[in-house]
């Protein structure tokens, strides 16, 4: 989709970028952030991505495109943290393909920022399993005024 046009710049995120750090965490689908062309309207238009996808013979169900069985959803890089996590994103080799998937440090942020359940528990594994920049952590805490709830977040599951 990058080279027709469709998308500018991709990195996968949430719970399947997990899993390119750590063992396997249940996720029912594969988040995909994203950067759209700049439409001459300045609306964020993402049904081109569906179009493109349904010519390839993909089918919707619900907000996801079912590819290669897998449920996807196509989300727009809606705030800062997003957008610095997909332009910073780490390319990986997955089989034959290259992908960009978020870094660790971005996806701690990003649980942090969102603070679902799930995302304290998932960071909970994931700061116990996979070696964390903190430097490079604490610098993009500072960024996006986030430092408060990390502090939170310590007090909560570590006692600090």
């Amino acid at each position: 989709m990058e080279k027709k046009g469709v998308i500018e710049k991709y990195a996968i995120g949430g719970g399947i970028a997990i899993i390119f750090y750590m063992e396997p965490v249940l996720t029912y689908d594969m988040d995909v952030f994203f950067f759209l062309p700049q439409a001459q309207s300045g609306l964020i238009m993402i049904s081109p991505i569906y179009e493109y996808l349904r010519k390839k013979g993909y089918k919707v169900h619900q907000e996801h495109i079912v590819i290669e069985g897998v449920p996807v959803q196509f989300i727009p890089a809606y705030n800062d943290l997003i957008e610095e996590a997909v332009k910073e994103a780490k390319e990986i080799k997955y089989k034959r393909t290259k992908t960009r998937v978020i870094q660790a440090e971005h996806l701690l942020a990003i649980m942090l920022q969102t603070n679902r359940p799930k995302d304290r528990t998932r960071m909970t594994q994931l700061l116990d399993e996979v070696e964390i920049d903190m430097n490079y952590f604490t610098e993009i805490l500072g960024h996006h005024g986030l430092r408060k709830k990390w502090n939170e977040f310590r007090r909560q599951f570590y006692g600090e």
